[in-house]
């Protein structure tokens, strides 16, 4: 079985300890700098790398939201009514 968790989880990178909000500033920064321009081929890969990265982590936090949304709002649909 744990096996089968690290074939399903994906790879951890330093930026998954980011919260949603760092994360976010920091992938507007690197939105930011590739829209000034100015930089080298090899620096908008890099800044475009870590843009995609950034907004993994995002979209993992959005993710998580709404999962524990939809898990309250179904138990408290299944929850009886009291009074």
């Amino acid at each position: 079985m744990a096996e089968q968790e690290q074939v399903e989880a994906a790879p951890r990178t330093p930026d998954d300890a980011l919260g949603y909000e760092h994360a976010r500033d920091a992938l507007l920064e690197v939105v930011r700098q590739l829209e000034n321009g100015g930089t080298s081929l090899e620096e908008s890969l890099a800044l475009w790398e870590r843009g995609e990265q950034l907004a993994k982590v995002c979209q993992r936090w959005l993710d998580g939201a709404r999962a524990r949304l939809d898990a309250a709002l179904a138990a408290e649909e299944g929850a009886p009514e009291s009074g």
